[in-house]
């Protein structure tokens, strides 16, 4: 580590220590500081190492602090997850895998789904499990409270379709398939490890040969937005733009569907947030097929591409 990592990592230490309170670690407030923040004793106490090594790295002095000192420093010091990887890098070491796809939708996340009426929208982790979803959405997705939660991943449902569906033959159907996979297989290594995804890996290698083999081809992709037209079975035929949009702070996904202003599809929408969704069952028509995005029911039975094929959008 250089003189200019050591002076960064200092300062980021010094800047950290001075943003926490003693009550925020569970410390009593004590005598009256004369600067704000923790006292280096206390970090040095908290992250469990000698005060004077702690000191000479908030002097720029000390060595390069081994992973389980950034490990220790990071819990001392309440950090984020930007702020913990920050660290590790400032330092010169690779920052440690987060522990596992966040199901936890923050309640702001969930209040601007809910307050899209006239558009559908859900929240998917990186797993691809449903997590919340608004009252339009489930004329797409169906009514997922009837679901398990165990049961509630889109993945899951686009493999349980036999390998004699004829929607297998069709381009975008397969298309859609194996951009599920490339994405899952993203997944897979920002979480290595995670039990939930190496269950649902392992599950579809020995159920699905259409996934093993997708799953073979080592194919890495993350989800984009794109350009659906789609036929519902109630509203008729619907054209939107598909953005999938990313949540940093949980690595979730928020899935809207956008009309264009005052087109049919707009209307169509208006329309569908003042009927009942449709119950799921095999003949109900729950799903869409596109490449880079589909919204499913657990009984997935996919709409019909109207003609012309999805476009991506990259805008």
């Amino acid at each position: 580590m250089n003189d200019t990592r050591r002076a960064d990592l200092a300062a980021f230490l010094r800047a950290r220590r001075a943003r926490l309170r003693p009550a925020d670690v569970g410390l009593p407030d004590g005598a009256r500081r004369r600067t704000p923040g923790l006292r280096r004793q206390e970090v040095a106490q908290l992250a469990g190492m000698s005060v004077d090594y702690y000191v000479r790295l908030e002097q720029g002095r000390g060595p390069r602090p081994s992973r389980q000192v950034l490990s220790a420093l990071a819990r001392a010091l309440m950090l984020t997850r930007d702020e913990r990887a920050y660290l590790f890098r400032v330092a010169g070491e690779t920052p440690p895998p987060a522990g596992g796809p966040s199901r936890e939708v923050a309640p702001g996340l969930r209040h601007l789904i809910d307050s899209m009426r006239e558009i559908p929208a859900y929240v998917l982790d990186a797993k691809y499990d449903i997590l919340a979803w608004n009252r339009l959405a489930t004329h797409f997705i169906g009514d997922l409270n009837a679901v398990p939660e165990s049961e509630r991943n889109m993945v899951r449902w686009l493999f349980r379709q036999p390998a004699d569906d004829p929607r297998w033959d069709e381009e975008d159907v397969v298309r859609f398939a194996r951009g599920s996979v490339a994405d899952l297989r993203a997944a897979y290594a920002r979480y290595p490890g995670d039990p939930g995804i190496e269950q649902l890996v392992t599950e579809l290698l020995g159920t699905s040969p259409r996934f093993a083999g997708m799953w073979a081809a080592q194919e890495v992709e993350e989800r984009r937005s794109v350009v659906k037209r789609f036929d519902h079975p109630v509203a008729g035929p619907l054209e939107f733009e598909c953005h999938v949009l990313h949540v940093p702070d949980t690595d979730q996904r928020l899935v809207v569907y956008c009309a264009q202003p005052g087109s049919p599809t707009e209307a169509a929408f208006r329309r569908l947030a003042t009927l009942e969704p449709l119950p799921l069952t095999r003949t109900t028509c729950v799903g869409m097929v596109g490449p880079h995005h589909e919204p499913v029911g657990p009984d997935y039975l996919p709409g019909r591409l109207s003609a012309g094929t999805a476009r991506e959008s990259r805008s």
